[in-house]
């Protein structure tokens, strides 16, 4: 079989995925229903955590199956088929029966994986199950019609892969209620193939790992046929032009993002790149959509995850209890099986016999203005990193005065960094911020419901700007997390306007107040051997940073310098912030405002660049 340029053939995918799954039959329950992996048990119980492990490796499972068309494989088919029999059982001993879709939310979940694996792999589990099975998990799964408390985020996907699954057994399903949820994805649609999840600016890897991954496994299913035949070019569509700024987005060390909730699902965020490959899409080779999927899965590979013992801990290279939210169970990273998608084509497919093409990063310098989440991407081929700056995603909508989430709002995300993540993070801006200080409290502005002005390529610079109040804020009581910001009071600091210059490690910060104050910019928060520099351009600033420890999944402690300016209304402050692997910072940049709002810039390897700020949305 021919290799990749990484020399990772099929084969070399095979043997991990046959290691997580032996490694998960060793936590099973004697009758295979439930699957529990070690650590704490989850917020939503232990029953929960078991149907999670079964569901979520039986992704795996059927990927692997499917890809061998069943040869080979009987034992594993027979010990999934066994975990179905028992969990539908309503007469299954404690610690085996499933928690039914009416009982808990979360059984929706989880019923949706189990549906499409049973379509998958039809030949060789759901044929071959007693009739008296078959009856048993068709119950099971019909609550989910004329259910509506589905939430209207990709949660409508999981009622649709079931009914459609009952559809083609001759189970119960609704016409009118499958139509709806179709519409209700095409009301995410946004600009350049990319879904926001739900009515909110929130625009993370859900958008591969769900958004995209589901319509084009569910146009195959056998119960999808004439729903899916007027959609599935505008679903292939919509993925193909989300690709080529998903591609752009993995580093050279093949880390995905670290930016968005449920990151304990690791390389799941491989899943597009297969989805793309099964969709044929026209923009993206299937060797480069196989090199993309091989560098994410492989970039936790190389350090050791899984681990030893075959099983994938909360956290990211290594176990991080922290980075869970509040639906977070030991069973749940293992929705990074989607990532191992791939193992479901045969050998002979394309996506395994075309060679590699290497990553826009490996090629060259990136810089890409993303409209849909308000995002410029810029990677730096010299470094390898990708760093995202952020003025369109809050996972909020314009106008909110909640309070920030470090998972979403932050004016920077890249691929060696991760936000600050301790009490912090979530109460007290700082990384990759812009913040006016209350002056009783001391306590730093949010920035959710800002307003985005712009974000476009202009020439060799990136330009991003956004405005909205500031807001002071006091959370409310504990609140169970969910990735997004906190609720609670809220005082407005006052209007301030942010724009981001970006080219390669570079970006000039500009910021202005209509408040006078304390107005401070945080740089990025930095672990390791990485280096965060913020260097005054305009005004008279005063320079601090912060120590975190065990702030992040990527372990050890985090730094984050700041500045800080005594602010005049109406009057711009500016700073250059860069990340880098020097700890030497860069040459210093010289910028110029005119009354015409053009920005005229000389960057620190002495080029020199004249750039409008204004746009048809503000002036």
């Amino acid at each position: 079989m021919p290799e990749n340029s990484t020399g990772h053939t099929r084969d070399d995918w095979l043997r991990p995925a046959d290691r997580m799954l032996a490694a998960a039959r060793r936590h099973a329950s004697p009758g295979h229903a439930r699957i529990t992996f070690p650590g704490a048990e989850g917020g939503y119980g232990r029953a929960i955590d078991g149907l999670e492990g079964f569901a979520r490796t039986f992704l795996l499972a059927g990927f692997r199956l499917a890809g061998e068309r069943g040869r080979g494989l009987d034992e594993l088919a027979e010990w999934y088929a066994t975990g179905l029999t028992t969990g539908t059982d309503p007469d299954a001993p404690d610690g085996e029966r499933w928690t039914r879709l009416e009982e808990h939310g979360q059984a929706k979940v989880e019923a949706a994986s189990i549906a499409l694996i049973l379509d998958l792999t039809r030949p060789w589990i759901w044929e071959r199950l007693k009739p008296q099975v078959q009856e048993r998990i068709v119950d099971y799964l019909s609550p989910a019609v004329g259910d509506d408390t589905y939430p209207q985020t990709n949660w409508v996907w999981f009622r649709l892969v079931v009914q459609t699954f009952l559809r083609s057994v001759g189970g119960p399903w609704s016409g009118p209620e499958m139509v709806a949820d179709l519409d209700t994805h095409d009301s995410f649609r946004r600009d350049d193939g990319w879904l926001a999840d739900g009515a909110t600016r929130a625009y993370d890897h859900y958008n591969g790992w769900a958004l995209h991954i589901y319509p084009t496994l569910w146009s195959r299913m056998a119960g999808a046929g004439d729903l899916a035949a007027s959609r599935t070019a505008q679903y292939t569509a919509d993925l193909d032009r989300f690709l080529q700024d998903a591609i752009a987005m993995i580093g050279a060390d093949g880390s995905p993002l670290i930016q968005g909730r449920s990151l304990t699902y690791r390389f799941a965020a491989a899943a597009p790149f297969w989805a793309g490959a099964l969709a044929g899409v026209p923009s993206l080779t299937p060797g480069a959509l196989r090199h993309a999927a091989d560098r994410v899965v492989h970039h936790f590979a190389d350090r050791g995850v899984p681990g030893e013992d075959g099983l994938l801990p909360i956290g990211w290279h290594r176990p991080w209890p922290r980075l869970a939210q509040a639906y977070s169970g030991p069973g749940s990273p293992y929705w990074a099986s989607k990532g191992m998608l791939g193992i479901a084509l045969p050998a002979d497919h394309p996506v395994w016999t075309e060679p590699a093409e290497p990553l826009p990063i490996e090629t060259g310098d990136v810089l890409r203005a993303v409209r849909a989440p308000g995002w410029l991407i810029s990677g730096a081929r010299a470094d390898g990193i990708v760093r995202v700056i952020n003025h369109g995603t809050d996972h909020d909508v314009e106008g909110a005065t909640t309070g920030d989430s470090p998972l979403y709002a932050r004016i920077g995300y890249s691929t060696a960094t991760a936000p600050i993540l301790d009490e912090s993070g979530w109460t007290d801006p700082l990384d990759q911020s812009a913040v006016l200080i209350d002056p009783h409290t001391a306590r730093r502005s949010h920035r959710t419901g800002f307003r985005t002005l712009t974000v476009r390529v202009d020439g060799e610079v990136g330009v991003a700007g956004s405005t909205g109040l500031a807001h002071w804020n006091a959370p409310g009581p504990e609140q169970r997390d969910h990735g997004h910001g906190r609720t609670g009071e809220s005082r407005p600091a006052g209007k301030i306007t942010v724009f981001s210059l970006v080219r390669g490690p570079w970006e000039i910060r500009l910021a202005c107040s209509d408040t006078a104050g304390r107005l401070r910019i945080g740089g990025w928060p930095v672990t390791g051997d990485l280096f965060s520099h913020l260097v005054p351009l305009i005004g008279a600033a005063t320079p601090g940073a912060e120590r975190h420890d065990d702030a992040g999944p990527l372990g050890g402690v985090t730094t984050v310098p700041w500045l800080e300016w005594a602010a005049t209304p109406g009057e711009w402050v500016a700073a250059l912030v860069s990340l880098q692997r020097d700890p030497v910072p860069p040459p210093r940049a010289v910028i110029e405002i005119d009354h015409g709002w053009e920005v005229r810039a000389t960057w620190p390897d002495g080029i020199h660049t004249r750039t409008p700020l204004t746009t048809e949305e503000y002036r």
